[in-house]
């Protein structure tokens, strides 16, 4: 089974036309198994309220953004809460935020790659001696699958 693990990052590029929302489109499209931690709809909620409040999104786009994150074809196989303590050794061992890192969990968890957006998680991951595979940029996508 082929899939992936989606951060917020690609997930707001699916709701709003956005720099790679083309790249990350493919995802849907491609039948290959999308997973999250529940933290994505968090993140990408937070990320979509604050391009309403900076007027990038007016209110009705963004509870429609927030009724399409809801429906979109992700699995969240491990919660947080199961995440945690893998997420904060990773964090520590990558100098990196935590939050990214439970996707990163989820990832070597589940044995598929995580798909980001975000070029300095992108860049730490791939620089690190043995997760560097672990990563994918939304922009390498389409020539994957």
């Amino acid at each position: 089974m082929r899939g992936y693990v989606v951060d917020a990052s690609v997930a707001v590029k699916w709701l709003v036309t956005e720099p790679l929302s083309d790249e990350a489109a493919t995802l849907l499209d491609s039948g290959v198994t999308l997973l999250a931690p529940d933290l994505l709809f968090a993140e990408a909620a937070s990320a979509l309220t604050a391009k309403c409040r900076h007027g990038e999104i007016d209110r009705e786009e963004l509870a429609e953004a927030v009724d399409l994150l809801r429906a979109a074809p992700l699995a969240t196989t491990l919660s947080t809460r199961q995440l945690a303590c893998s997420s904060a050794r990773l964090a520590v061992d990558l100098g990196h935020v935590i939050y990214d890192c439970f996707y990163l969990a989820l990832a070597i968890t589940e044995d598929f790659p995580v798909v980001t957006a975000d070029t300095r998680f992108y860049n730490k991951v791939r620089k690190h001696p043995y997760l560097g595979d672990r990563v994918v940029h939304v922009a390498d996508i389409a020539g994957r699958d």
